[in-house]
């Protein structure tokens, strides 16, 4: 018996997701969506296909055979856009709204913070910053941060 949730994940040659599940059927153009993005990346990962309907869950990334776990994480990196900040480089005012230009694993960008509220405090020091245009930068460990940046954030917290 196969004790994965699928029989068969790959990429058409339109660059698609194809499930093939465990009745042999080929669902083309799966979307894969984690439960819990931020506090559980690893854990729950459901399979949509077109319609909106989950075909398959995946209760744990790791457990994957290389092949498609490679594929189900390259598939989510594309999907998921959350730079990870790391380091302040200015603040405009230390009211908001205020301009930060910050260094993210992505480059430099100048974003607006409307307010403190878009500071979320997750667990272990993360924070989840959201710009006023939405782009939510993640921060990993606020305590590893540079003095520099350190001393600009400990003003919005």
């Amino acid at each position: 018996m196969n004790s994965l949730p699928l029989r068969d994940l790959q990429l058409d040659g339109h660059g698609r997701l194809v499930l093939t599940d465990l009745d042999g059927v080929a669902h083309v153009g799966v979307t894969p969506v984690r439960a819990h993005p931020l506090s559980a990346p690893d854990e729950g990962v459901s399979l949509v296909g077109t319609h909106g309907h989950e075909l398959a869950w995946v209760p744990r990334l790791s457990t994957l055979p290389e092949g498609p776990r490679r594929l189900l994480e390259a598939e989510l990196a594309a999907r998921e856009f959350h730079p990870v900040l790391k380091r302040l480089v200015s603040v405009s005012t230390f009211a908001t709204p205020s301009t930060w230009r910050v260094e993210t694993d992505r480059g430099e960008v100048d974003f607006v913070l409307k307010s403190e509220e878009d500071i979320r405090r997750l667990d272990e020091g993360r924070l989840l910053i959201t710009s006023s245009h939405g782009l939510q930068l993640q921060l990993p460990d606020r305590w590893a941060l540079d003095r520099h940046s350190k001393r600009l954030l400990e003003r919005f917290l």
